[in-house]
């Protein structure tokens, strides 16, 4: 009797786990390669009644059992978290009272594999009798729920993961990937952007990152290199030594005259013999970009990336001109 190694294991591990990916990825691209002709008109045609469900006031009411209510709670949670209004209806508990979630302003997304699940069907009629639009998802054609359905989007997959082809794998995975196309398309076609999203995701790493402002990461005060116009080109490389920002303030009390970077100084030296005699005002950059301190940060993120050449320091300035800080793209980068 041969008793498997360690490393025997390994491989034989290895390869079951690469084949479900195999599989399960299969599925989701032969989906994708019937989204053509009809089938695409049909699926434009269910987003677009989501849509204009969602612009009436109505919300998405997703319903599934089982594994494909697992689904549907996981799709109504993105729908709600992309800016489209949604809710997971169970069909058991829609049928003991909870159809009072259910407005005729509404759409209903129905999940499921097979269309024929008892609880969800029995479920479909009084959905009709409430006047709402039924869009069903589903790997079966024939079933009973496309009898029901004002539109029909089908989710068939050839084999499940499972080595037996019973266990939901490789349909839960392509119906849970639909109901993520669905949302994320929802979202471009209601033009959801991220102003909008950081508006619901106040908290947690995400919503800090959207609602950061300049003054919370700009560098201030003493940390901020500051010269006078007329300083030597020593103090400047002084300054910037000590305080490693990238940049130095050219002011004048409180007032920003321009700024002398890290590349600014580069460029003042290819000048040679000359460099030690210039002074700050002729070497910096006048009128240099700059930022509000109550910006969010992200602004000024796109401001130093979305141009023809980078800059990797912006002065932050207040309303009356005066300079606040400085912020640095090393520091905007590593926090988005």
């Amino acid at each position: 009797m041969h008793v498997l190694t360690g490393t025997e294991v390994a491989t034989d591990v290895a390869k079951e786990v690469r084949r479900v990916l195999e599989l399960e990825a299969h599925s989701i691209l032969e989906c994708r390669s019937r989204i053509q002709g009809q089938t695409a008109v049909e699926i434009e045609s269910a987003l677009a009644c989501m849509k204009q469900a969602l612009e009436s006031g109505g919300k998405i009411v997703v319903t599934g059992l089982g594994k494909s209510g697992k689904v549907a709670q996981k799709v109504a949670a993105t729908l709600s978290s992309t800016g489209s209004l949604a809710v997971f209806l169970h069909p058991t508990e829609g049928l003991h009272g909870d159809l009072g979630v259910v407005s005729s302003k509404d759409v209903v997304l129905a999940i499921s594999y097979t269309g024929n699940t008892d609880e969800l069907i029995r479920l479909l009629p009084s959905l009709r009798n409430l006047g709402v639009k039924i869009v069903g998802l589903c790997g079966n054609p024939k079933s009973q729920l496309r009898e029901f359905c004002d539109h029909f989007i089908e989710v068939s997959v050839a084999q499940e993961a499972c080595p037996h082809n019973l266990a939901p794998t490789s349909s839960s995975t392509l119906a849970l990937a639909m109901g993520d196309a669905i949302a994320v398309t929802l979202m471009q076609l209601r033009g959801f952007d991220a102003e909008s999203f950081a508006k619901i995701h106040p908290a947690g790493s995400l919503g800090h990152r959207l609602n950061l402002k300049v003054e919370e990461i700009m560098h201030s005060g003493e940390q901020v290199g500051t010269v006078a116009p007329e300083a030597s080109m020593e103090a400047v490389i002084g300054e910037s030594t000590r305080k490693k920002l990238g940049g130095v303030l050219v002011v004048e009390g409180v007032k920003l005259l321009g700024i002398i970077t890290d590349g600014d100084i580069r460029r003042a030296l290819q000048h040679r013999e000359k460099f030690f005699s210039f002074k700050a005002h002729q070497v910096m950059t006048t009128h240099p970009i700059t930022i509000l301190p109550t910006e969010l940060a992200k602004t000024a993120l796109d401001l130093m990336e979305n141009r023809s050449s980078q800059i990797s320091v912006i002065p932050v300035v207040g309303v009356d001109g005066a300079w606040k800080g400085l912020v640095r793209l090393h520091d905007l980068v590593r926090t988005f």
